[in-house]
Formats: C-alpha cells, structure tokens, sequence
C-alpha cells in the first residue's frame, strides 16, 4: 500500500530542517553519560594488564579491598554468568584469567564511593605474570615457531574473493604493476569517552544508561555475563558524544563491568574511561599490508587484479571477521575487471582488537586500489580521471562479486561533477609544469563505492524496529532501535516520520533508544540507521496513515479513495479537517494508533567460499579531489580544498548531508597526515591527545560539497545510507595530490613531513 500523502505536498522532505537535538546540546541541557547520578551511586574503575603476553600466576586484591570507601573488588572468579565478551565469535574474555594477550586486557574491577578511591584502589592491585614472547606484526604472526596467542594458533580467518582467472588476465595485459601499500592503526578520537552506567533493579533486573552504538549487543553480553534473561536487561541509549564505529564492541565490555559491580554491591555504578584508558584499551582500526597487482590494456581497460591482504586483529577477534568481509569485497575498488582475485589473512598479535571504524575495513584497501590507479594511470601516461572513468563501474556492470548493478549507480555523476566543480582539468596541467623550491600544490583524485549496511555476511542482523504513537492531540512519538551518535539520525528519521504521517515535524518527538520497548534493531553502524530505520518509521507510518485516512473519510462524508492529505490534515470533495480532529475521533471510537513498524533488507545471494553474489543489496558512490600545498624544505603538507562529490540516493535532508560529507573527509585527512599510532613492543607511546595528533577545525580546508542523487526505490523516499563513505577516499586523493605536486609516492600512512621532505622534488 503507497502512503497516503499527495505527492505535490513534501512538507519537510529534501529540506534543512534545524537538528532537532541541536539547541539542547548547544545550550548545555543535553545529558551526557558523565552527567547522570543516580542515588547511592558508586564510580568503577577497572585494572588493566601492563603486560602484552603473559600468564597470571596470581592476582591479589587484598590491600585493594582494604582502602576506605571501597566497596567491591571483582576478579574473573566473580562473574555469575559466562565470562565471555565476543561479539562475533567466543573467545574474548569479560575479565582477564590465565592469561593476558594485550597490554589493556582488564583483569579486576573496583566500585568505590568515589573516583579517587576507585582510582588509588586499582593502583594497589597486584598481578604477577609469567612474560611470554609477544607478536607484533602480522607477518610475523604466521611465521613457524611463533608462539601461539589462542589454542588454534595466530590465523583469525582466510576471505577469498575468485572471479574468472588472473592468470589469463594478467596474460592479456600490456602493462602489469606489484606494489605493496601499508597502514597503521587509527583511533576513533570521538569527544566522549566510552562510559556506561549500571542501575540494579529489586528483582534481578538491571537497566543500563550508555554511551552506546548497539543497544541490543549489550543487552546479550549484560544477561550473558550475569546469567540472566534478556528480559532483564533493559538498556537505554542517551546522548552520545559521538562514535565512529568505537562504540560498537566496547560498550559490551564496559557495560558487563558496570553491571557486575551493581549487583555485586546492590548499587548504581557509573564507568567512564579516562582518555588514556580509552586510548590504551579500546579497539582501533586494523593496520593492514597489502600486496597488489594490476594488469591493464594500453588503452587503459583493466584486464586483472590479484591482492594478498594481511590484517592486525589485534589479540581478540572483535569485529574483524565482519570487517574483514567488506575489506575483501571491496579490494577491488570501484571497477569493472574481469579477473580478480583476493586473499584477505586476519591475524592476532599482542596488541590491542581493531573493530569498527568508519568504513569498516575499507579506507585501507581504498588507499591502496586508489594509489595504485595513479601509478597506472602515469605508466600508460593517461589522466588519472580519463583511467577511472574508462573502468568505472555503471548501472549493468558486474562487480569483483560478479554482482549485477541495476539502479542507483552514481559513480560516473561523481567523477564528471567532481571534475567539473574543481577545475581538475586546468589544475593538473599547471600543477604538473611547476619547478624550483620552496611551496609547490598539487591535486589528486580518488574514488570508492560502499556497500550499504551489513551485507551477505551480516544479513540476519539487517533488520530494524521502530514504535509509533499518534495521540489523541495530533502530536507523535516516535522511537526506534538505532541510535543517534551525534550524525543527525534523529532528525532525518523526524522529517521520515513526519512526510509518512502527512504531518509538520513540529508534531514529532523522537525517544531515546531503548531496549525494553523496540524489536531488537541490529547495530547502528555500516551507514544503515536512515535506510533500515527509516523504512521501519514508514511501516508504522503506513499501518497508522491507513486507520487516520478511514475515520477522516467518514468524517468528510467520503470513500477512504476519496481523501487527500495535506501537512496537518484531510480533505475530500471540497472540504478539509483538521489531523487532530481526526485522531480525537479514532480516541474516541477506541482505534488504536500505536504499532510497531518492522523492516528487514532484501536476502541476498552469495557464494562464500569464493565471495561471489550479491555482497550488500544497494552500493553509495563518491569521488573526492584535493588540492595541496607542500613545503619542500620542511615536507608539512596542507590540504587547500576538497572536492567530494557524493551519490547519496536521496538527499532527505541536505544541510546534515553537507556536515557529514565535511567531518568524514575531514577524519580522511587525518587519517592521511597526522594520526600516527606509535607503539613499541604491544605498548601504545602516544597515549594521549599531545601525543596522537587529529586534524581540528583550523586544518579544515575549504569543502565543495556535490551532491547526487540517484534515487533508490527500497530506501525510504529514495535515500540510501553514505555516512562512511566521505572518510573513504579522502586519504588517497591526499596521497594522489602530494605526488602531482612534488612526486612522492607515498604507499604507507600516515604520510609524515619527513617522509615528503626526504624526496627531492621533482
């Protein structure tokens, strides 16, 4: 059934509506996790190994227990219910026991009546351990005679991707190219710390108040660790200061350790991380080696790409079997080549997990598909644009997954707009003719597509659940089982709500997430909440619409085919009512307008031992062009200006579009230049923000933002999610950049001004 709303009438669709959060965090009001105090409420803190490898021999909490006002002290023997924390797979403890695999495992927890005796009582906990060798690098991890991290030994997983023959394919070529690219780790950097607080109820229930990403991951670890049904764990998400991914896994750990401490004591405990303890323990981005080669006609067309892919997870599996799966897929990049084959190896090392960051495994293998495109590009002497646009995948072409693209397919919008918008054409050609010291500018390209939610691989948890209320009054509530991280979600998912129900979006509240009242909803990552939420809000919305236009036509004397709608209320043969009046009928003649809206993405074929099919069921598209200015004494790079032009399917509100377009290149910037992790030996050196450099608002450069639509028909008003995919091409078109101005070809990140500043320029 269509939505019963006319279509000459979007009230609020395509608009810049104001954030509907926005003047509350402005002002102040909005309440972090910090700000929450509930009475009676202790401060946990955790211990933390300070060896990378090694087994527990014991550990003593005695002195600890003694110090005034603390209140619980808890080992790995403590935990009621199954010590495990994994969120794929088993494997990861909640607590620490036997053996320590990362510098940052937790060991113990203390309550306490404060922060400093929380504090000073974690300093006196004593571990002694049995140091073992630790493993460091992926490669190394494989290696004969290493030891062993988890009883099956270093290898977490093996992704193939097989299409056609590369043999043949490289056979068919004039032109082959090796490289090998690098990447370290990154870190979210998102401004709140992770942090959680944990209330115990009087009959074994517990609800928990959090910084958190995926509700309904926590309410599994919480009941799993405590040994209680889901049914008693109620989680509330409230503001979040943002995520990026960090606050997908984490939180599972952090809240399983407040609620430990709350029952154990009978009390609300609140857990907020420092930023060195966030910096030292909490998952990043995986650091890869990626081994490529490419093989091309003279005229460009790419014949075959073989990649070889080895991947840090870290000491626990995390997230990285689901990572890893988009980072396999999508090695490729954004083109049409008839023989591919990729090895994706995830390896543990002593070091700490890597999960979710923004675009989730695919900003490395895109820095390395993206450079690799510019050194082809300057083999065959061709236009970098011309070399992309030549291979370009387009509505009809087959994927590295031999997937069948058939709407929704902007990628040659964004080249053509991008190349338009940023004089690409005239820029390379001066760029390309400059000479002497001093400041050089250079301009570089990159582009990527993004398989919108989870995927193949994820397919069971892509669904979502939204509540509906319409009351008596004509105001709504709305609440649905995804999060807001501070991206806009609440308010593109108001104007969704508000266009479904034929209503301005002044009538529209949208509720906390919580677990106790929405259908379990999946995760809020993989750029999914607008359209698989979105599409649940439409369902509600469409269930409700249908009993609001009935009562209406009685009331206006016609047939329910009859009524139009309008922003606010009804009309049918010339005469019009009022959407309250309408809902006080349905109140009165007990109608019900509540409901729950389900969506659940389209199944999708696939072939896993291979990873042929259809891998996500819709793909966003984008192209970015930066300009930059290189000082070539010192090597210090600037970005000047970006160009990103994005298909996003539809552009619901594009004022918050703009804003996510701006901060993920931004974040891609960072990624590129400054954000160098440095560890020695499994132990993070630069172990806070003086230390580990992200780019601020004074390194921004200035943002054409483009944006394309090409509508989606399975997206909600034919949006589809894109929040990712600005971070994603932003570091290669960086690296691209720097080699037009100065010729260094960086095939390692972040790109240091040593590094630049060692090349003499050509």
């Amino acid at each position: 059934m269509t939505i019963l709303v006319s279509p000459s009438v979007e009230s609020c669709i395509g608009k810049p509506l104001e954030r509907v959060d926005g003047r509350l965090k402005a002002e102040g009001k909005a309440a972090y996790t910090d700000d929450l105090v509930f009475p009676g409420m202790l401060y946990g803190k955790g211990f933390y190994s300070s060896s990378p490898h090694g087994l527990i021999r014991s550990v003593d909490v005695r002195e600890a227990q003694r110090q005034l006002g603390v209140i619980s002290v808890l080992t790995a023997g403590d935990i009621p219910g199954k010590n495990e924390i994994g969120v794929v797979k088993e494997g990861q403890p909640l607590l620490a026991y036997e053996k320590v695999r990362y510098a940052g495992d937790c060991i113990a927890l203390v309550a306490a009546e404060s922060r400093e005796a929380a504090e000073k009582a974690s300093r006196l906990i004593k571990v002694d351990y049995e140091a073992l060798p630790g493993v460091f690098h992926p490669e190394d991890a494989l290696k004969a005679g290493v030891p062993a991290i988890h009883p099956g030994g270093n290898k977490a997983l093996h992704l193939k991707l097989r299409k056609g023959n590369t043999e043949e394919g490289f056979r068919e070529a004039d032109v082959v190219l090796q490289r090998r690219y690098e990447v370290k780790h990154q870190e979210h950097v998102y401004l709140e710390t992770q942090g959680a607080v944990a209330v115990p109820g009087p009959d074994g229930e517990i609800t928990l108040y959090g910084s958190i990403q995926c509700p309904f991951y926590v309410q599994k670890a919480v009941a799993r660790c405590l040994g209680i049904g889901y049914n008693k764990v109620r989680v509330i998400q409230i503001v979040m200061g943002g995520g990026f991914g960090g606050k997908e896994d984490v939180p599972s750990e952090i809240c399983a350790r407040a609620a430990l401490l709350a029952v154990a004591s009978g009390r609300p405990v609140k857990m907020v991380l420092t930023r060195e303890e966030d910096l030292v323990t909490t998952s990043k981005r995986h650091p890869m080696i990626m081994d490529y080669k490419i093989g091309a006609k003279k005229d460009g067309r790419l014949t075959a790409i073989e990649v070889m892919i080895h991947a840090d997870c870290g000491a626990y599996d995390s997230l990285s079997p689901v990572v890893l799966f988009r980072t396999n897929v999508h090695a490729a990049g954004p083109y049409v080549v008839p023989h591919v084959r990729v090895d994706t190896i995830g390896v543990y090392t002593n070091q700490f997990p890597t999960g979710a960051m923004r675009g989730f495994g695919q900003p490395q293998v895109a820095f390395a598909s993206e450079s690799l495109m510019d050194e082809l590009a300057s083999e065959l002497s061709m236009d970098p644009m011309e070399l992309r646009l030549k291979n370009a995948l387009r509505e009809g072409s087959l994927t590295a997954t031999s997937h069948k693209l058939t709407e929704s397919v902007g990628l040659v919008e964004t080249l053509e707009e991008a190349r338009a918008a940023s004089g690409w054409d005239k820029k390379r050609k001066e760029f390309s003719r400059q000479s002497g010291g001093g400041v050089r500018r250079g301009i570089g390209m990159a582009t990527s597509f993004y398989g919108v939610s989870l995927g193949s691989k994820g397919w069971a948890l892509d669904k979502a659940g939204a509540h509906l209320q319409v009351w008596q009054d004509g105001t709504v509530n709305v609440a649905v089982g995804n999060v807001d991280m501070g991206q806009g979600a609440l308010t593109v998912l108001t104007q969704i709500a508000a266009e479904a129900l034929g209503v301005t979006t002044d009538r529209v509240l949208m509720l906390e997430t919580s677990t106790g009242f929405v259908p379990d909803s999946g995760p809020s990552v993989a750029s999914r909440t607008t359209l698989l939420a979105g599409n649940a809000v439409i369902a509600a919305a469409r269930e409700i619409r249908e009993k609001l236009v009935a009562v209406a036509a009685s009331l206006l004397g016609a047939s329910p085919e009859e009524v139009n709608g309008f922003p606010n209320g009804f009309s049918a043969r010339g005469r019009e009512i009022s959407f309250e009046k309408v809902t006080r009928e349905c109140y009165l003649r007990n109608v019900c307008l509540s409901t729950i809206g389900y969506f659940a993405a389209p199944p999708l074929t696939w072939d896993e031992e291979v990873s042929q099919g259809e891998a996500y069921f819709i793909y966003s598209y984008a192209t970015h062009i930066a300009e930059v200015e290189v000082d070539l004494l010192s090597g210090a790079v600037q970005v000047l200006k970006l160009t990103a032009a994005h298909d996003v399917g539809r552009a619901l509100n594009p004022q918050s579009l703009e804003g996510q377009i701006e901060g993920g290149a931004l974040q891609g910037i960072g990624y590129a230049l400054y954000e160098n992790m440095v560890m020695k030996e499994g132990r993070l050196l630069s172990s806070s923000l003086a230390t580990y450099t992200i780019p601020t608002a004074l390194d921004a450069p200035e943002f054409k933002v483009l944006l394309i639509e090409k509508p989606y028909s399975g997206g909600p008003f034919g949006a589809k999610g894109f929040a990712e995919t600005p971070l994603i091409p932003s570091a290669p078109a960086v690296a691209n950049a720097i080699f037009n101005a100065v010729g260094y070809r960086a095939r390692r990140l972040p790109i240091l001004p040593e590094d630049v500043a060692e090349v003499d320029a050509i």
